[in-house]
This record gives C-alpha cells, sequence and structure tokens, in this order.
C-alpha cells in the first residue's frame, strides 16, 4: 500500500503585523518602562531596556510580517497581547473554525467530500482547551463521520500527524484522513520582550492522506520514508499549563510565555536534522542530485539556510528550499506544510521532495515524497 498526500489547505488570518508596526509598539514599551523605573535604572537595581528595529528582526530571522487573529491590542502599549471575545460553548469555537476554513480548501484541492473522511487529527503546537478535542468539534463542524484525536508536538506536530494518518490507513482504521494545524501562537508571545516578540504567526493548514489508490487530486506526493525523533531539552520551552492557577504566586511568571535559548537551539537541533535527513535519503538511495525541492519547518532563515546546504552540499536556491516565513513568520508546525502548499508546482512523476519539521521537545520529523 502507497499512502500519499493528495490536498492541503491554508487559512490566512485577515489582519497582519509588518515588523515596523511591532517595532513601533515595542520602543514606546521600552521608553514607558525606562522612564516608570529611571530612578532604580540608575541606581543599578533595574537593567534599562534596549529599543529594537525592522533591521534588527529581519537579519535575525528572515521575518518581515506576521499574520495574526487580533491585531489592535498587540498594538496597544498598555496591553500588547491579543484580545478575544470567549464564545460560549454552543458555538464554534475559535480554533476550530480556522481549522474548517484550511480542511476544506485541502479537501476541494484532493477532491474529497466529508463522506470521505473518516478521521480527522487536529496536530499543533496549542489547543485553546483540553477537552472535548479539537478534532471532534471540527469533525462536528464538517459533518465527517468516524473519529478523531488532537497531538500536541510543537513546531513537529504536522509531520508527526501525518505519520499518524499514515499508519491508520496501513492498519485499516481509516481510509481518508483529515490532518489539521490550526496554529493560533500569538496568544504566547512575551511582546515585551525583544528577542523573541517577532517570531511567530497565527495562521492554520491541512492536509490530506489516503491511499494512492483512491487519490485523484492534481498535486499527489507519495511518502515513501518517514521517521520521527525526538530528545527531550528545555531549551524551548513554555509553561503555560492548567496546573499554573495551584501555583499562584508563579503562575503570571515569563517562563508560561514562549522561552528560547537560541544559540543553543541552533548548535544541537541542526546537526539533529541534517542527519535525520541524509539518513532517510540513505534509506531509499536518494543522492542530494536526486530532491528537487526542500519544505522545511520556517522557523529561522539562518537555520533553514543551514540545513539545506548540508543537505545538498552546496548554496540551495530559492526554488529548492522556498521560504514563507518572511510572510508568515514563524507558525509552528503548519510552516512546513505552508512552503509545500504554496511550491507544489513543476513537478514531474517520479521527482523527490523534502518534508521537514522540527522544533521544541526536541522533535524533528522527515518524510521523503515522490510526485506520483
Amino acid at each position: 500500500m502507497s499512502v500519499v498526500i493528495s490536498g492541503t489547505g491554508l487559512f490566512t488570518p485577515p489582519e497582519k503585523i509588518s515588523n515596523d508596526e511591532l517595532v513601533a509598539c515595542f520602543n514606546s514599551y521600552v521608553d514607558k518602562f525606562n522612564h516608570d523605573n529611571e530612578q532604580a535604572i540608575l541606581q543599578g537595581e533595574v537593567e534599562a531596556l534596549s529599543h529594537s528595529s525592522s533591521a534588527f528582526i529581519e537579519k535575525a530571522s528572515g521575518i518581515k510580517n506576521r499574520y495574526v487573529m487580533s491585531k489592535s491590542d498587540i498594538l496597544n502599549v498598555d496591553v500588547m497581547k491579543p484580545t478575544f471575545v470567549e464564545r460560549p460553548n454552543n458555538e464554534l469555537s475559535l480554533q476550530a473554525e480556522i481549522g474548517v476554513a484550511a480542511a476544506k480548501q485541502a479537501m476541494a484541492a484532493a477532491n474529497k467530500t466529508t463522506a470521505d473522511i473518516d478521521l480527522v487529527i487536529v496536530a499543533c503546537a496549542y489547543t485553546q482547551r483540553s477537552y472535548p478535542a479539537m478534532a471532534i468539534e471540527i469533525q462536528q463542524a464538517l459533518g465527517c463521520e468516524g473519529w478523531g484525536f488532537d497531538m500536541l508536538v510543537a513546531c513537529s506536530a504536522a509531520t508527526f500527524g501525518i505519520i499518524n494518518a499514515a499508519n491508520a490507513i496501513r492498519s485499516g482504521t481509516a481510509k481518508t484522513v483529515l490532518v489539521i494545524n490550526p496554529e493560533i501562537l500569538s496568544p504566547q508571545i512575551n511582546y515585551r520582550d525583544r528577542d523573541s516578540h517577532f517570531i511567530f504567526g497565527d495562521v492554520a493548514t491541512a492536509s490530506i492522506i489516503e491511499d494512492e489508490s483512491t487519490a485523484t487530486g492534481e498535486h499527489v506526493f507519495k511518502i515513501i520514508a518517514e521517521q520521527p525523533i525526538t530528545q527531550f531539552s528545555n531549551n524551548i520551552r513554555s509553561n503555560i499549563g492548567y496546573m499554573n492557577q495551584c501555583s499562584p504566586d508563579t503562575a503570571n511568571n515569563i517562563d508560561k510565555y514562549f522561552i528560547q535559548q537560541g544559540r543553543k537551539v541552533f548548535k544541537e537541533v541542526l546537526p539533529m536534522v541534517s542527519s535525520l535527513i541524509s539518513s532517510q535519503m540513505e534509506k531509499v538511495n536518494l543522492d542530494t542530485k536526486d530532491i528537487k525541492r526542500l519544505y522545511l519547518h520556517q522557523a529561522n532563515i539562518n537555520m533553514n539556510n543551514f540545513i539545506a546546504k548540508k543537505v545538498l552540499g552546496r548554496e540551495p536556491s530559492a526554488d529548492e528550499a522556498p521560504i514563507i516565513l518572511d510572510e508568515f513568520a514563524n507558525t509552528s508546525s503548519a510552516g512546513c506544510i505552508i512552503a509545500l502548499h504554496k511550491n507544489n508546482e513543476g513537478f514531474s512523476s517520479g521527482e523527490k521532495a523534502v518534508l521537514c519539521s522540527f522544533g521544541a521537545g526536541y522533535s524533528a520529523c522527515c518524510l521523503i515524497l515522490e510526485y506520483a
């Protein structure tokens, strides 16, 4: 049995924030903080904060823009976080809503209807609640039969989800699987932190996974090799959770937001990911010249360039290793799917591609794809 990715979908929020807008708000906060703490700063009791700049952000990350679900209060110096109206339980949740939008696109691309879907997997960095599962809510909203579940593997969730979907098909517990990555990441950001306030954006992606024999989509990629890997590390962490309220003294500490030790991450993750991709290429007897395109996790331009160069043995062209993080920023698990969704043209039957994620955990997952 050959399992394929037969369609993808992308939901993009209607609002976006440029680096210039984000920096203007951040620098206003810095000025206010330094003014309010002037005496403590002079006495050496508090460290003065430094301005950011769009040039710094672009050089450090390659990011120029990000899309968000709620813009105004992110840029309000007295709030600096997204704000949402909580919906009643009888309304579709916000995360399910964007998941449904991406799912409908993926189903259309794969020529599937809700009657074809018998498993829904929501795979992302955060779900907005613990239960009922977002996947089951989306299943109901779409009108699909079968079953569904949520899984969280941070930035590797989409590829881990695809592997779980493929295994469900191989085992006979599902025939056609909808994997959805509804990434509402703006609430996890500490917008008062110079080193991380620019990193993430909101988005949702979706993929249809099925047996090759039933696939009729325009762009079909067969999975010919796959391997996830995990290795525990505290270097990327977010401690937000339902138990925070049980420790009220620390419930609002900055470690409840996204935190990372970037240099350590760079040093430790990149060799792991490069080795994982190379090992999967060897598994199916592929040389670097056999890879047409690398769809990598979109975290940081420098990380992507390093991995692509390591795998290919040379500088990649823009077509060989497409970058979307300049427009979308880091969208956690959705990034590599956006890269695939927006750059699936130009393949001939039999040509190969790599779909690879990596992130907190540490976690990484590599799929070798063949255009059907």
